[in-house]
């Protein structure tokens, strides 16, 4: 292995790059390989995070600069430096030094034993709301898509020259690259580590944006919540066909006027079955939409410039606004 990229994605983190690349710098000191360069992709901020990233770019020659022109989300951004990159290897990590710098060369030793994904897991401590919703998240995902998704993995891995070439493959309006990379089913190795403190600031990671990139992953890898429908159908069914029989048992034993009407438990079946009806309708829209979205094959991020790069652009399905 000859090079390395490291993938920064970015958000609004201005007040802590020049920190996080400076340790990001020190720990690239002892990874053995002839070029290292930092690719950071500022996702549409809105604060002096541009600015930061283009004085780092002139003072430092091994950083390249992906500006987009608004805030495409985090699997975006991620997809952008993708399309840049060229290295043996990429290292993707957050600027937030929540992922810690100094387990690039253990990454980069795993790597060079075989392995072509060393996929990050976190090990936190505590039973809080955010890791007891993502244990219910990883573990649903994994029962409906088939693959095995460990709990607690993160955009924090690195991926070799192959895997980044099948990645480039797949152009899927939705990303979900902790799904994509156990489906492409490349040698992969889990390396545990604790989250650091952030550098500055607060998490960008709304409620909202969690939940949209869980659906995402939930909807882009399973077809079961459409076949959830059969199931409900067939047991409303059965509850029909019980019904029938016990109707037709007062018939038939002539005890008719034992038959009392049931209001209440018409009711009842009526408001569960057309709640099902109301839940299925609303999972086939998200499927709808999320096909409306892949037919219509919009880019999946838009660069507005880009500082530092030789080449004439990315590699893949985008769309480019600026110069570089």
């Amino acid at each position: 292995m000859d090079s390395v990229d490291i993938l920064i994605p970015v958000f609004n983190e201005a007040d802590g790059l020049k920190d996080f690349h400076a340790a990001l710098k020190e720990a690239v000191q002892r990874i053995n390989v002839s070029r290292v360069r930092f690719i950071y992709v500022n996702d549409g901020s809105t604060d002096g995070t541009q600015g930061v990233l283009t004085a780092l770019a002139g003072e430092d020659p091994s950083v390249c600069v992906v500006e987009l022109s608004r805030n495409f989300g985090h699997q975006a951004a991620l997809s952008a430096g993708l399309d840049f990159c060229d290295a043996d290897a990429v290292i993707m990590m957050d600027g937030d030094g929540q992922h810690p710098p100094e387990l690039l060369p253990e990454m980069v030793r795993l790597h060079e034993l075989g392995y072509d994904v060393v996929q990050s897991q976190r090990c936190d401590r505590g039973a809080s709301l955010k890791r007891l919703s993502s244990r219910a998240f990883y573990w649903l995902i994994s029962a409906l898509g088939g693959f095995s998704f460990p709990e607690g993995t993160a955009d924090f891995r690195l991926i070799s020259r192959d895997v980044l070439l099948a990645l480039r493959g797949i152009r899927e309006y939705h990303r979900f690259y902790r799904g994509i990379l156990p489906w492409l089913g490349f040698r992969s190795v889990l390396l545990p580590f604790v989250p650091g403190k952030r550098l500055a600031g607060v998490s960008k990671y709304s409620l909202r944006k969690m939940v949209r990139l869980a659906s995402d992953g939930i909807f882009s890898f399973s077809l079961l919540p459409l076949r959830l429908g059969l199931v409900l159908g067939a047991g409303f069914l059965a509850l029909a066909a019980a019904e029938i029989f016990y109707v037709a048992g007062f018939w038939l034993s002539g005890r008719r006027d034992q038959l009392v009407p049931g209001w209440s438990s018409l009711i009842v079946m009526m408001t569960i079955g057309f709640g099902a009806v109301l839940v299925l309708v609303g999972v086939l829209g998200v499927y709808v939409g999320m096909i409306f979205q892949e037919v219509k094959r919009r880019p999946v991020y838009v660069v507005r410039s880009a500082i530092g790069f030789t080449s004439s652009g990315p590699r893949a399905g985008s769309s480019e606004t600026g110069s570089k």
